[in-house]
C-alpha cells in the first residue's frame, strides 16, 4: 500500500502532519510533507488523535464540466479551456464529519473528484513542469446547491457554504494507471451512481495545473479540484456520500440538517 500522509488534531489539541502507518498508528513530521517534514521521535497511538482534512490550503481551484458525459448530463458543450472557480478553503470538511444541508437549498448535489496537492510554488508552469508541481493526490466532494447553481447564473453561493468542501482522508503520492472514482450513496447501495476512469478527463491534471498557473500563484499545500463525472444526484438528509479513488481509498461524509437556531 502507498504511503498515505495525514494530518490529525491530537486529544491535547496540538495539530500535526505525519506519515500513517498500517497500524494506524502517526508517525509526526515536523513540517508538512510538501516543505519537506522531517519525521520525528513522536508517535501517535490511534486513540491519541483524529483525522482533520489532510491540508490547510491558501485556496481550493476547482474545475467545471472537465469529463464530457458530465457536461453533457449538464446539458452543455465540453469547454474549450479548463473552467475554473473558487471554493473558499472554509468549506473543507475531514473524512466521516457531516455536510451541513444549508435551509436556502432546496436540491444539493455531490460531486465525487480527484483533488490535487500542489507542492511547490507555482507560476506560468508549462504543462510539462506541471508533473513535479502536484506533490499528491487526495479525494474530494464538490458538495453543490444546484437550485441555487442554477438561479444566480455564478458558483459562489452554490459550492461555498460551510461543509461543501469534504476533503481526505489521506494524501498519496501516486495514482495507479487506470484508476477509476466512483460516488455512492449509503454504501449498502451495491450500485455506484458515479463511476468514471480518471483517465476520462477533458483536460489532464497537468493541463491543469499549468493553466491555472498562468492566471493565478499556486502556493504549497493549495488544492485543485479536477471536475466530476456523469451521475451526479441530490442528496437527502440522513444519507451517507462516499467517494472512492482505486489507490487513494474511501471519503466518507454525512448528510445533516442545519440546524434550526
Amino acid at each position: 500500500m502507498a504511503q498515505r500522509y495525514v494530518r490529525v488534531k491530537t486529544i491535547t489539541g496540538q495539530t500535526y502532519y505525519g506519515r500513517l502507518q498500517l497500524n494506524r498508528t502517526v508517525e509526526v513530521l515536523d513540517a508538512p510533507p510538501w516543505l519537506n517534514g522531517k519525521v520525528t521521535d513522536l508517535i501517535l497511538q490511534e486513540s491519541d488523535y483524529r483525522l482533520l482534512p489532510p491540508c490547510a490550503p491558501s485556496k481550493i481551484v476547482a474545475v467545471g464540466k472537465n469529463y464530457s458525459a458530465h457536461a453533457a448530463e449538464m446539458g452543455s458543450d465540453i469547454p474549450k479551456e479548463p473552467l475554473i472557480f473558487l471554493k473558499p478553503p472554509s468549506a473543507i470538511i475531514a473524512h466521516e464529519q457531516a455536510v451541513i444541508y444549508p435551509k436556502q437549498s432546496q436540491r444539493v448535489d455531490f460531486e465525487g473528484e480527484l483533488a490535487l496537492i500542489i507542492g511547490d510554488r507555482t507560476k506560468n508552469c508549462s504543462i510539462e513542469d506541471a508533473k513535479d508541481k502536484i506533490w499528491g493526490y487526495t479525494i474530494a466532494n464538490d458538495v453543490t446547491a444546484r437550485d441555487l447553481q442554477k438561479k444566480d447564473g455564478q458558483w459562489s453561493r452554490a459550492k461555498g457554504f460551510d461543509t461543501f468542501c469534504p476533503l481526505g482522508p489521506w494524501i498519496v503520492r501516486e495514482l495507479t494507471s487506470g484508476a477509476r472514482i466512483q460516488t455512492y450513496i449509503n454504501e449498502d447501495e451495491n450500485e455506484p451512481k458515479q463511476s468514471a476512469l480518471l483517465s476520462d478527463m477533458v483536460f489532464s491534471p497537468e493541463e491543469l495545473v499549468a493553466y491555472i498557473s498562468q492566471i493565478m500563484t499556486l502556493l504549497p499545500g493549495d488544492v485543485i479540484l479536477t471536475g466530476t463525472p456523469e451521475g451526479i444526484a441530490p442528496l437527502q438528509v440522513g444519507d451517507s456520500v462516499t467517494v472512492e479513488i482505486e489507490s487513494i481509498g474511501k471519503l466518507t461524509n454525512f448528510i445533516e440538517a442545519s440546524p434550526t437556531e
